[in-house]
């Protein structure tokens, strides 16, 4: 039966990709169809960050994975650490507000009531995450979370494939996917060597600066690239210079 399922839904991944290669963003499109939500979300783990987006498949997407790049908690967050799924069918219940403090209420505001994260590991290996999310607040129903749990595995080999440069059938392989937010990186970085602390403490410097004045990551990482935004050692923050 799971191997039926799986068959089954790695057709509908080709059918999505057509005459191109099958990529990341035709396995979310399907996870999007088979389990009913608006959006989806891929992120992998690196060195630098806990986390970094490849693909979003909407602006509701993409504004989930700003959020949680910017507070550094959520169901994402939580699923790469602990590496098991982490559903959240009501943000703006009671036992979410508790498990996720900044987190749901902000995913709230931005129209989002409901997430579900994905692990994508292959047994000890954790490459990131698969994060779906919903307008509507609601449950995944077994069918549903059975079927994203196999599309994750999916995305791990495509991952996996792309990394390796391996080919398939006819001399193609999977499509290449890029990071969307290569300036956190750099200005995590800079920061590094600014203040004289690791790649993670400078993170957390980043995030609180954009927590304290409400803006997105990206965007403080942005001005700090730019040499916009300065950092002091003595937790001081200066501006335009």
């Amino acid at each position: 039966m799971e191997i039926d399922r799986r068959i089954r839904l790695w057709g509908l991944v080709v059918a999505h990709a057509g005459d191109a290669p099958a990529s990341v963003p035709d396995v979310c499109a399907v996870a999007v169809t088979v389990s009913g939500v608006d959006a989806a979300a891929i992120t992998v783990m690196l060195a630098a960050t806990p986390r970094e987006t490849l693909y979003t498949s909407s602006p509701l997407a993409a504004d989930l994975e700003d959020i949680t790049l910017t507070l550094g908690e959520g169901p994402g967050m939580e699923a790469s650490a602990g590496g098991g799924p982490a559903l959240a069918a009501d943000l703006a219940g009671a036992d979410c507000l508790a498990r996720w403090p900044a987190f749901a209420p902000a995913a709230v505001r931005a129209g989002i009531r409901a997430v579900f994260a994905l692990p994508l590991r292959v047994g000890g290996i954790h490459l990131g995450v698969l994060v779906l999310c919903r307008a509507g607040a609601g449950v995944l129903s077994p069918q549903q979370l059975t079927d994203v749990l196999i599309l994750a595995d999916t995305t791990c080999a495509l991952l996996l494939d792309t990394a390796s440069g391996s080919t398939w059938a006819g001399g193609r392989g999977p499509e290449p996917v890029g990071l969307q937010h290569p300036e956190v990186h750099q200005a995590t970085g800079m920061l590094t060597v600014q203040l004289g602390v690791d790649a993670a403490t400078a993170l957390v410097r980043l995030r609180a600066y954009a927590y304290a004045h409400d803006r997105q990551l990206s965007q403080v990482a942005g001005d700090v690239v730019a040499r916009r935004l300065h950092f002091a050692p003595d937790h001081s923050t200066g501006g335009d210079t």
